[in-house]
Parts: C-alpha cells; structure tokens; sequence
C-alpha cells in the first residue's frame, strides 16, 4: 500500500480529491499506479519524509483509491474509510505503515444529517451573494454533497488549526462530526461578514481621506498659481505655511511652529496676539534649520588671510591653525573654545573676522559688555510684554546660516543681578557636550549650535567665574611693539584712514619717521586704537588742506607731525636723569599695556609711624609692609632709623589707583637704599614679588612691562628667576635693547644695584 504523509490538508472519507502528481514524491504515483490503494498519514508536526519517526505520525489516518492520472498529470484520489495506523517502518527512503478498519459510529440518521447539511448548504449560498466572488462560489458550493465535501473544500479558509481539523477526523461519532462542522461554517461566514464591513468602512474612511487630499492639493495649486500672479497680496498665513514647510526644522520645532500657525488663523488680524505671533513665526522661520555643507579647510590658504589682515601674533596665529587642522581632520567643528586676552586694541574681535573669512563662513558679533540680565542670553519667555530672543539666537537669525563663526566680545565684562547670572547661561552655549540641543526661552524649541565655532573675547580674565573659564583655552595677546606698531601703521591702519576720507595716494605721504613719532610721541597704549586715531585726525587734518587747495600733494615729515596732531602728545614716564637715594624704577602692568612707575621713599623727623600715599591697593601695601621687615632684618645696624623716624613711601600719579605683588622687590630696593644711602641707577628697573625670607617671586605680564622698560629708556631689568620661560613672550627687539637679569633672592638684587 503506498502510504503518504500529509500535513494540516483535512481529509475525510467519502470525498474525491485532485492532486498535481509532482505534489507528491517522485516515481512514488505512476500510471501504473492506477487502482491501487492509498494510504494517507497524518503527521503531527511539518517535517521532510527522510525525517520522520514512528512518535510524529497521529493514530488514525485515511485509507483511499488511485482512481485515475490524466495527461497533464492530475491525480485523482478518493477517500474512502478511516484506518488505524500501526508497524510504522522505514522502506526505500521512505516508510510504510500497516492500517486496518476504523469504522465511524452511526449515531445520526442519514434524513436528519441531509437536512442539516441542506440548510448550512442554503445559508452559505445566501452569503455568497454579497461577495463579488459570489458566481463563482455558488457554482461550487451547490455541486457539494456531504458535510465531508463542503469541510474539505473550505478547510483553508476556516480558522481552525491543524489539531483541530485532525480532530474532525479522529472523531468516532457523525452526529459531533457534524456539530463540529456546522460551528466552524458559522464561524466562517461571520469572520467573512466582519471583515467585508471593515473592509468597507476602511474603503469608505481611505476614499474620504483620498478625496480630502485630492482637494487640498488641488486648493493649493490654485492658491500657487494666484500668489504667482499677485505676490504682494499673499496672506500671512499663506507666507508662513511655505516658509515652515522650505525652513527643514526638526520636529520638535515644526511641531510648535505649525501650533503657533494655527492659532494665528483662529486669532485673526485683529486679535491683540496677532502681533506677537507673527514676530514668533517671522523669528522661527529666518532661522536657518538645515545642516550646511562645510567646505575644505585650506590651511594655507587661512596663513595667509591672517597673515594679511594681522601683522605680528605669531604664536596666536599658530594656535588658529592648530585649530583649523583639527577641525579640517574631523570634518565637523571640534577643538577647544577659544578665549582671547589682552589689551584693548590688539586685534582679538577683528582676528574673528579673519578665522570667518579663513574658513568661508558668516561672521557674527554679539557684544556681552554690561550684559547682567541672564534672558539675554536665553531670551525672554513668550508669556511676557515685549519678549525678545536671546543675543545668542538674535545673531543666528541676522547671518542667516547654521555654522557662522560667532565672536563673543567682552565676556570679562558680564554682570550679575537680581535677573540671574548671565555668565551660568553661557555655560550651556560653549559647552560641545550640551549646545547640540541649546533652548532658548523665546523659540522654547532645541536648536543646534554644534557647528558654530565660538571664540571669545577678553582683557582680563580675572572678572570671568571659575567654571566658565575652565570650558575655554586662553590665548594671551600681547602688547605691539613699537616696530610692530609703525608696520601696522604703515600697512593697515594709514591706507584705511585715506580711503575712508576719500584721499589718494599721490595726494598724501607721510614719511617713516613722522609715523615713528606719533608712535613715540602720541600713543600710549599696548594696542593700536589710539595709533588708529591719530592716523585719522592726520587724514582729516590733510583733507582740509587739499579740499581749500592749499596743497596739491602733502608730505608729512617727522618735523611737522605736530601742526597735523597738534603739540600736546602723550606723556610717557622717562628715567630720572640723576639718580637719587630711596628712588627706585619699577615696573607696572595696566589694561593699556606696561608702564613704569617710581618708588619714592623717604625718612622724617617722628616716631616711627609709616605712612603710604599714591592710592595703593591693600595687597601693594602689605607688599610695602613686607619690605619694611624684610629690610630690617638685612640692614639691622639701621633698624633704628626705622624708630626714631617717620618713614613715607609715595609712589606717583596719585589719581591713578595701583595694586599688586610685583612692586615688592622695588620697596625693598628704595628702603635699601634709602636706609644705606646708596643710590640705584636710573637706568634700573626691576619687577618681581617678594617673600620674608627674601625670595624673589614669580609675576605676570612680562611681556608688556620690558617693552614699557624699553620704551621709558631703561638699560637694565630684573625679573624673578621663574619668569625665565616667558621671555620666549617678548619680542626680539625688546631684549635687544634691554640687559634682562632672572633673580633669585633679594641680595642678588641689592649687591648689583646698591653698589
């Protein structure tokens, strides 16, 4: 008997069956076949005949008839009684099995049994009606003879699973066969039921949605066509629609823009909100949203452009680069955030606009000078009267781009009030870890402030709380000096005060030496603002000469600097020309640059009172109280003079306050001399803190103090011995000019200056 495995196809007996004859497995049905019994298996899990075992075979199968095989290799088989199945055995790469009768019980008359199968036979025609398979489906439902026939034929559509078809099939009684098969018909024709009206409804919901769409699109292109035709009457609404979906917003912000939107259209023109709405949208909308592509760095192409723009700062110069490589490496904005210190005038906000020329991006400048309300950083909440976004989001919208280079001017200079810390809300702006998502309080959505390359301005960063500090790198700009200065002049600062007042250059000269002077004689600072000035007011100057004709073609030489400038030029401290005991040079670190200072010291008639004029801060004056012990202590045979006299300490330019350690070696040198009789050279200047036990200590700003030293006429400086390393800081012809001795103690001082 040629046994089959069959799995999840219910087979009952009593139905004819039609199989493709490749269904089966090969030489395994053959012509010769025909009138041969059959046996069907019915396994329990879906396997490969090679893989099946005794164990995965159900008891009761279904024996049948080859009937016949036609020419295009249909097979008919038909079912014709339920077997037992035992003796499971391998054969041929397949198996066999012995069967014997397993007869069904008769429990239900066959009169009883047509009339149900009538009426679930009718009840099915009836359903097939609704359906548009209904023809073809009537047809075949009214050959159907027998529960047997009909359970077959739509076994694939029921939901009912293979244990359960199994079940139909292993039943003894007709009568619960036939319950069976009833309820799953039912079943049928309700799920049928069920999922046409869903089907319907879904069909009904999706044309009503299609036919919406159709219509606004429609809608729309008409609307384009008339803003086309007349773009001065596009509504406000219409104007913000195609801004928000053109803008590239994320989510978050379309989201709150489209909210804001749709307000507008309910407020209507007249509403008092109007106003403030639209600002919102005009705000959100300029703001650019999407990620632009960042052209290559060419680094050398940025040496030049600051090379051009900038003379000298060689070591900031570099530092730009580092971080233009960095940047040009990582494809992205990476590196530290960089913070520029120095005096007005050197160049830190307009080296800003060379780095945004360098790298072809929008240059930004947002000023924070007095800046002490934290909402102007963060912007102000919508819900207040006369909200306005932060100064931050401000100059994102007035460049226009993603990635401009944003020059943060004056951050020593912020406040802090009963508004908040201004400082604190700048943490969130330079922070790389956090400005991906930066809120502003006015948009209320995250906006990315990755790409922005930050860089920040200051002239002293001991106004600059600890914390904001600490997420940037500090380059030092140092004073020019006065080679520097005539380049600057003669390169960038003359040529650009005759272009703006309209001056060619055959119409003006002016000679290196008459630059040299005003250099000399009417600037006094470590940057080049006032040199910028004077250039101007020597344009003006000429300019009257050429407009009333006087002159066509002037020569300013250095003898005639003073009819262009006038003759009141800066005073600048110059050495005493005779030396004198208790007078000692110091020197002196200002906002300006360096300058020199003088200690004066001087012993009267009293009771040993010490008294200290010239608007000294408290730590120059525990310098000065340092110094009176230290000397003490290295003069004792004079450590009366100290009791029986009352000692003044001066240090001139009264008006002018002065603080710091620095001048500590000075005090001891003039009370030394003052106390011996000895007197220091005039062309001695020194600078260093000291200690009680007479060490010379390091300070700062040693750069802008020799080139004050150079400047005032002094020949020679010491400096603390640990200030060595800053001397790579000072110019070349600085320490030409200067004999530069480190120090390490106070002696060593006293024995070469106190001879």
């Amino acid at each position: 008997m040629i046994t089959i495995p069959i799995y999840d196809l219910l087979v009952l007996p009593g139905v004819t069956f039609f199989f493709k004859q490749d269904m089966f497995p090969k030489d395994k049905i053959a012509p010769e076949n025909i009138g041969e019994d059959i046996l069907f298996v019915m396994l329990k899990t879906g396997k490969a005949q090679e893989e099946i075992t005794p164990e995965d075979i159900y008891p009761i199968g279904v024996a049948g008839k080859i009937e016949s095989i036609d020419e295009e290799g249909s097979v008919k088989i038909t079912a014709t009684e339920r077997v037992k199945i035992s003796d499971v055995r391998s054969s041929d790469g397949g198996f066999t099995a012995d069967a014997e009768r397993f007869p069904e019980t008769d429990d239900i008359p066959a009169q009883e049994e047509k009339e149900r199968f009538d009426k679930i036979k009718k009840e099915l025609m009836d359903f097939a009606k609704g359906f548009q398979w209904g023809i073809w489906a009537r047809s075949m439902i009214y050959h159907w003879k027998s529960f047997a026939e009909a359970a077959c034929a739509l076994s694939g559509y029921m939901n009912i699973s293979w244990e359960e078809k199994y079940s139909l099939l292993s039943t003894d009684s007709r009568r619960e066969r036939c319950d069976m098969l009833e309820q799953a018909f039912y079943e049928l024709m309700e799920i049928f039921r069920v999922s046409e009206e869903a089907e319907t409804a879904q069909k009904s919901s999706n044309e009503q949605l299609y036919r919406e769409s159709a219509l606004k699109k429609q809608i729309e292109f008409l609307q384009q066509q008339l803003d086309d035709m007349h773009p001065e009457n596009i509504s406000d609404v219409r104007r913000f629609e195609k801004k928000i979906q053109e803008a590239g917003m994320n989510e978050e912000a379309r989201k709150e823009a489209e909210k804001v939107l749709n307000r507008m259209k309910q407020e209507g023109k007249d509403s008092h909100e109007y106003g403030m709405l639209y600002d919102y949208l005009d705000f959100i909308t300029t703001l650019s949203w999407k990620n632009e592509e960042t052209p290559e760095i060419d680094l050398k192409e940025a040496e030049e452009i600051l090379d051009e723009d900038h003379y000298g700062l060689k070591k900031v110069k570099e530092r730009i680069i580092q971080q233009l490589a960095v940047m040009a490496l990582n494809k992205q904005q990476s590196g530290s955030i960089l913070l520029f210190v120095g005096a007005p005038g050197t160049g830190k906000t307009s080296i800003g606009q060379s780095i945004a020329r360098a790298l072809h991006r929008k240059y930004v400048r947002v000023s924070l000078g007095g800046v002490r309300d934290e909402a102007e950083i963060r912007g102000h909440r919508r819900t207040y009267v006369g909200a306005m976004p932060g100064r931050i989001m401000e100059g994102m919208k007035r460049c226009g781009a993603q990635n401009p280079v944003v020059v943060l001017d004056e951050v020593d200079k912020l406040t802090k009030d009963y508004g908040g810390d201004p400082s604190s809300a700048l943490l969130e702006v330079l922070d790389p870890e956090q400005n991906n998502s930066f809120t502003d309080h006015y948009m209320n959505v995250p906006y990315d402030l990755s790409n922005v390359l930050f860089v920040c301005t200051a002239n002293t960063t001991d106004t600059i709380p600890e914390p904001l500090l600490n997420r940037m790198e500090v380059i030092q700009f140092p004073g020019y000096t006065a080679i520097e200065k005539f380049h600057i002049a003669r390169r960038h600062l003359l040529p650009k005060a005759m272009k703006s007042m309209g001056i060619k250059a055959q119409n003006l000269r002016v000679t290196d030496e008459a630059i040299a002077r005003i250099i000399e004689e009417y600037t006094a600072e470590a940057g080049v603002r006032g040199l910028k000035k004077q250039m101007d007011v020597l344009c003006r100057y000429a300019a009257v000469k050429l407009v009333k004709g006087e002159q066509k073609s002037i020569t300013v030489s250095e003898k005639r600097v003073p009819e262009f400038l006038g003759s009141n030029g800066i005073r600048h401290e110059r050495i005493l020309e005779e030396p004198q005991a208790g007078v000692v040079t110091g020197l002196a670190w200002t906002m300006a640059g360096g300058e020199i200072l003088f200690i004066e010291t001087s012993f009267t008639k009293g009771s040993g009172k010490v008294l200290i004029t010239g608007q000294l801060g408290d730590v120059m004056k525990e310098s000065a109280q340092i110094a009176i012990t230290l000397v003490k202590s290295l003069y004792p045979d004079c450590a009366e003079k100290f009791e029986k006299n009352d000692l003044h300490i001066h240090v001139p330019s009264g008006a002018v306050p002065k603080d710091g350690p620095s001048a500590g070696i000075t005090l001891v040198t003039a009370l030394s001399s003052l106390v011996t009789g000895k007197c220091a050279s005039p062309e001695i200047a020194m600078t260093g803190e000291v200690s009680l036990r007479g060490g010379v200590m390091p300070i700062g700003g040693l750069p802008e103090k020799l080139m004050a030293a150079q400047r005032a006429g002094v020949k020679r400086v010491f400096i603390p011995w640990d200030n060595r390393e800053d001397l790579k800081d000072v110019a070349d012809e600085v320490k030409e000019k200067l004999t530069i001795i480190p120090v390490k103690k106070v002696q060593d001082v006293l024995e070469q200056v106190l001879k």
